[in-house]
């Protein structure tokens, strides 16, 4: 199903297929509930019977019979059962044996039907300095297995996508899934990313400032291919089931050499509107007196931005109590306090979330606290990744997945649709 349009004869079709598709979908996933088992519901209310707030019996957990999709969709009968009907010939629906229906009671059982959560999949990449990896699940986000490759952050383009290609094919044979199954694959990309998938600009990553990433990898998949920058993926990750779970106004900073930063707005995923939103690492061209990679270095030769065990050893030695280790820590964190601060004086997020292979060293977060609270009008909550390094690839899988429930079930736009789509 596509975009719906007031000029398609077809679009109150359409439109049913959509509200019931999304209330079986709904039953399927409030199954996922853990029950109490003790004869009550996840609520504490007894009775093996009683329909949830929906309307949808819950004696059959994950089904929901046409009298239950009438009730909840307020549609005629004839009408769901017709919607049922060419859903289940396009294979998005399965009608439930009466014996997995739950309680048998007296007379013919009711028919009931559950949404095919294995009728297609999603694929979640990242593509990044030192690795790639990938996730995989069902329509549903139901994870069914996860990969990551290392690779050279001097890798050429043709290396890296190969890399890409190679760990994803193996990730498909392991998990018994075809490649004509993926739905829809998002990728998580450093760099300044088009509508179309085209890198802008990376200073990363060899050989991927003007690369066609997504005209390049629907090559290889033949499915819609979603580019997002990495910062604005594991924004989008902490936001789905991360540290920023229940807000809507988050800042996700990458934490390194070369900073950066994806932010969501009143639930809704920043871009900007070139997609250069949160490229705080560029801030030192305003006239700042040295780079990141600059201020942390103990010599005077500044640092590779993609050495992190480089970077690694000066937080070594300023912990040890190395002098010139320490005023260079000091520096460096001093300048990332400034750029996020200068982020969330614009923004003013509920939470900033630190994450970056920088985040888990030691002296980033209660200086950071410290002094947002120092310069800011409004100190937001600041918070350490849940995800770590799967954030990327999880907020790359979100990608995947909202542009499967925008086509599904087309009830509103989602987290991360772009305007003018893809």
């Amino acid at each position: 199903m596509g975009r719906l349009t007031g000029g398609d004869p077809s679009l109150l079709r359409r439109i049913n297929s959509a509200v019931v598709l999304h209330a079986l979908r709904a039953a399927t996933v409030s199954a996922d509930v853990q029950d109490p088992g003790d004869g009550t519901d996840p609520d504490g209310r007894a009775g093996p019977d009683r329909a949830d707030d929906r309307g949808v019996d819950r004696a059959a957990p994950g089904c929901a019979t046409l009298t239950d999709l009438t009730r909840v969709t307020g549609l005629s009968r004839p009408t769901v059962e017709g919607v049922v009907e060419g859903l289940t010939a396009d294979g998005l629906v399965v009608e439930v044996p009466a014996e997995e229906g739950g309680v048998r009671r007296q007379g013919r059982p009711a028919r009931r039907f559950r949404f095919r959560a294995e009728a297609g999949h999603l694929l979640g990449v990242e593509i990044g300095a030192h690795r790639v990896g990938a996730l995989l699940t069902d329509l549903d986000g139901r994870p069914l297995g996860s990969t990551v490759r290392e690779v050279s952050e001097k890798a050429p383009a043709d290396e890296r996508l190969d890399r890409v290609r190679t760990a994803v094919a193996d990730l498909l044979r392991r998990a018994g899934v075809a490649r004509y199954s993926l739905r829809a694959v998002g990728v998580g990309s450093p760099g300044i990313v088009d509508a179309d998938g085209t890198v802008h600009l990376s200073t990363a990553l060899p050989g991927w400032t003007g690369l066609r990433l997504g005209e390049r990898l629907r090559r290889s998949f033949r499915c819609p291919v979603l580019v997002e920058n990495d910062a604005n993926t594991a924004a989008v990750a902490e936001h789905w089931k991360g540290a920023a779970v229940g807000s809507d106004d988050v800042v996700y900073v990458v934490a390194g050499l070369s900073p950066g930063a994806g932010s969501l707005i009143g639930g809704r995923l920043h871009r900007g509107f070139g997609g250069a939103a949160g490229e705080i690492g560029a801030l030192h061209l305003l006239g700042r007196e040295a780079t990141p990679e600059e201020m942390l270095s103990t010599t005077g030769e500044p640092l590779n931005p993609l050495d992190e065990d480089q970077v690694a050893r000066v937080f070594a030695l300023a912990r040890a109590g190395d002098t010139r280790a320490r005023a260079a820590v000091d520096r460096f964190i001093r300048r990332l306090v400034h750029d996020v601060a200068a982020l969330v004086q614009a923004l003013d997020p509920e939470v900033v979330v630190v994450g970056g292979w920088a985040s888990g060293l030691d002296g980033i977060l209660d200086p950071l606290r410290e002094e947002l609270a120092r310069y800011c009008l409004r100190p937001p909550q600041v918070a350490q990744s849940l995800l770590g390094e799967a954030a990327v690839v999880t907020g790359a899988l979100r990608l995947a997945l909202d542009h499967v429930e925008e086509e599904l079930f087309a009830v509103e736009s989602t987290v991360t649709t772009r305007r003018g789509g893809r």
